[in-house]
């Protein structure tokens, strides 16, 4: 499918005659193998999607071809989807088999109107569509980061929330699409073949600032899960610390009482208390006073 420029996208049978008109056109892997040489941008560029690693751009003596790998906005950690591209000064040609970019593309053209039309802006706009819901995606991983710190601190259940671990595995994938999606825009607004107009070329700044600042949000992100993951395990050490400190009591107040039990156990005949009518109860008010002074003790420390 073939998509002039103009003040939106139009759809058309074949390329434009006219060098001024630039295009947009989405094709399959065979397509492209097939008709690659009537788009005249000078390489012989062999798909393979399953090769695809990552968003990129190269630049060629007279193009610039590249991919995108976009994850799934409801689902991070599924497989992305992939796709490459080629263009040059008279348009850009997107090698799909998965219909994202013709979906993105019927997107635009329904959504669009443009007073200066330019490959530049529907570049810009095509990145654009890729992150125009991330701003809200990454506030919610935040609110779902306070609400799971709040349980934390309530102490509302001692498991181990797993969902940090799928919101710090999301959140570091998106930043390393961000990564990518800024090298290839840097890429695009050097210019390395003079593909686009100079005043064009603030376009892919604007996208550049948008970008930064969503990987800027996801790295913040991604520190904001390790320090709720912190926050769980100092929680649960506290835990730990107060039952051993109750154990230690426990063990503390009842040494000198088994001492004295241990003592008495030993039944020699010439043991005075043995004989005693008062030897009883007196270790009993003795055992008593221990455990109370003790506890105290322990009172007067903040140990209980």
């Amino acid at each position: 499918m073939i998509y002039l420029i103009k003040e939106t996208l139009v759809e058309a049978a074949c390329l434009p005659n006219d060098k001024k008109t630039q295009y947009a056109a989405v094709v399959t892997p065979e397509e492209w193998n097939e008709k690659s040489s009537g788009f005249d941008m000078g390489i012989e560029l062999d798909i393979d999607i399953s090769d695809i690693h990552g968003t990129r751009a190269d630049v060629n003596f007279d193009s610039l071809t590249g991919s995108f790998s976009i994850p799934h906005r409801d689902d991070i950690a599924a497989p992305d989807t992939k796709f490459a591209f080629a263009l040059d000064e008279k348009g850009i040609v997107f090698i799909d088999s998965t219909g994202e970019a013709e979906r993105i593309i019927n997107i635009i053209k329904n959504t669009k109107r443009w007073k200066k039309p330019s490959l530049e802006r529907f570049i810009y706009d095509f990145i654009e569509y890729i992150i125009h819901g991330d701003q809200k995606l990454l506030e919610r991983y935040e609110q779902e980061l306070d609400r799971i710190e709040d349980d934390i601190m309530a102490a509302a259940s001692d498991e181990y929330p797993m969902r940090i671990n799928d919101i710090r595995s999301d959140v570091r994938d998106l930043r390393v699409h961000y990564e990518q999606l800024t090298d290839l825009a840097q890429e695009l607004e050097e210019n390395e073949n003079n593909f686009f107009k100079a005043n064009n070329l603030r376009y892919f700044h604007l996208v550049i600032q948008r970008i930064a600042s969503l990987h800027d949000m996801a790295a913040s992100l991604r520190d904001y899960s390790i320090q709720v993951r912190d926050l769980y395990q100092s929680r649960l050490d506290v835990r730990q610390n107060r039952i051993m400190t109750v154990l230690t009591v426990v063990t503390t107040v009842f040494t000198p009482l088994t001492v004295i039990a241990g003592w008495y156990g030993m039944n020699f005949i010439y043991m005075p208390e043995l004989q005693s009518k008062y030897g009883y109860p007196a270790v009993i008010i003795v055992s008593i006073l221990i455990v109370v002074v003790s506890l105290v003790f322990f009172r007067k420390k903040k140990w209980l």
